[in-house]
């Protein structure tokens, strides 16, 4: 089939619906195909082409200019933003990329629509790709037409039609394109597999782009059905939102087979928008973590994030959780107010009749950070305690206990966080005593 414009209409409904509709643009075929194609269908004034200059090509600047002069020519408006690629050790293509991906992120508002240039045979390499790199069904599914981006929505309307295609339309148009060297640096393992690997399987399987699609679309399908069965399982194991991040309930989670813990895992990560445990941490978790014996405090981590154990139940944590920034020895309160701590925990107040903390007139409130040897007697409690001792009482998290905040009235330990208020400084059934709440931000 040979691609016309006509073949974005069914898309246009969308792109009119959008409250913007932006274009990556990289000067290259596929989005030089893409914006003219679009021009022809809805004019340029509804479009803004973003092109991010990588610094990675002595021609960077070149291609800027030659892609600035082409949507002058069309009436398009274009945004331009430089990016630093950093190599965190993913390697240079995946690091432009979430480069790339951020600024896209950053440009889009609620109802805004980004349309990316991807093709038939770009389809082929990502799944050819994550194949080799041991991808489940998630991944083998491909590159999806439409999803979700920052506050916005992705779309790539061209995924249907093959490069060639694209150029043959192209050079019937008289359209100049831009032609990025790196593309023939077989050092980068996309670029291999276009160069070196499809060729050939093009030769024994000419319509390899339809099989490749189809075992993409059966991968998908697969995919959705085991994220219908996790979300089943999620609600079986009784996620509860903890003070920080979230957990589950260990012995439902247990009772399931392994596939569907390790099913349940990833879901769970996907669904609070967080890096997703690869088959390795997988594996780590359900044969070393979970299996552990009830006394340890077992921990995986990845990307930012970690899974432990506590008191019959698996939270997942940001990977910095117990070591927070340093914590002062002490910090003022003036309890009129809310105050937002060091470690972006917050203590909220209200003022509530027959409970929570006996203020004196007169006299500094302060709070402060353990440092061993503190003791308190909890309201309805005989004789004290050290702390050490009433937070294992409590079943406070090991990571939480250093970021207790302490609150001291005239010298003295009066309340620990929301968590107790001292004997000697509780209200009576007819004062006003100040309600307490520790509280961190949602997202971990």
């Amino acid at each position: 089939m040979s691609f016309t414009p006509d073949h974005l209409a069914p898309h246009v409904p969308k792109i009119r619906a959008a409250g913007h509709c932006f274009i990556g643009y990289s000067g290259g075929l596929d989005s030089h195909v893409l914006l003219s194609a679009l021009v022809k269908l809805l004019g340029g004034t509804s479009i803004t082409a973003v092109h991010i200059n990588h610094q990675l090509s002595k021609n960077a600047r070149a291609w800027q200019q030659h892609c600035q002069s082409r949507c002058d020519e069309m009436g398009v408006a274009m945004v331009t933003e430089t990016v630093t690629v950093e190599n965190s050790g993913q390697g240079l293509e995946q690091a432009a990329r979430e480069a790339r991906y951020s600024v896209f992120e950053t440009l889009l508002t609620p109802s805004d629509l980004m349309l990316l240039a991807h093709h038939a045979d770009d389809q082929v390499e990502t799944v050819l790709y994550r194949l080799l790199r041991g991808s489940g069904p998630k991944g083998l599914a491909g590159m999806p037409q439409n999803r979700s981006l920052g506050k916005g929505e992705l779309l790539r309307p061209l995924l249907s039609f093959s490069r060639s295609e694209l150029e043959q339309y192209a050079r019937a148009e008289g359209l100049s394109w831009i032609e990025d060297e790196s593309n023939q640096d077989i050092s980068f393992d996309r670029n291999f597999l276009r160069n070196k690997v499809v060729p050939v399987i093009a030769e024994r399987w000419p319509d390899y782009p339809s099989r490749v699609a189809h075992s993409a679309a059966l991968c998908g399908e697969s995919d959705q059905l085991a994220e219908v069965l996790a979300a089943q399982d999620l609600i079986a194991v009784y996620e509860r939102h903890e003070r920080i991040g979230w957990s589950i309930a260990l012995e439902p989670m247990m009772a399931l087979d392994v596939s569907r813990q390790g099913n349940l895992l990833r879901h769970w990560a996907g669904q609070h928008q967080l890096p997703q445990p690869g088959h390795r941490i997988v594996d780590t978790v359900l044969h070393e973590l979970l299996p552990a014996r009830q006394d340890a405090e077992p921990l995986v981590s990845w990307a930012g994030v970690q899974l432990r154990r506590f008191h019959r139940r698996l939270y997942l944590l940001p990977v910095d959780v117990d070591t927070p920034d340093q914590l002062p020895a002490s910090l003022e309160w003036n309890t009129s107010e809310d105050i937002v701590l060091p470690d972006k925990s917050e203590l909220l107040i209200t003022t509530e009749q027959g409970r929570g903390l006996r203020l004196p007139e007169e006299g500094m409130v302060e709070i402060r950070f353990r440092g061993g040897g503190e003791r308190c007697t909890p309201v309805g409690r005989n004789g004290s305690n050290t702390l050490k001792k009433l937070f294992q009482e409590y079943g406070l998290e090991p990571w939480l206990r250093n970021r207790v905040p302490l609150i001291y009235v005239q010298g003295q330990l009066a309340a620990v966080g929301d968590l107790w208020v001292c004997d000697s400084f509780s209200v009576t059934e007819g004062e006003s005593g100040l309600a307490i709440q520790w509280r961190f931000p949602l997202s971990i």
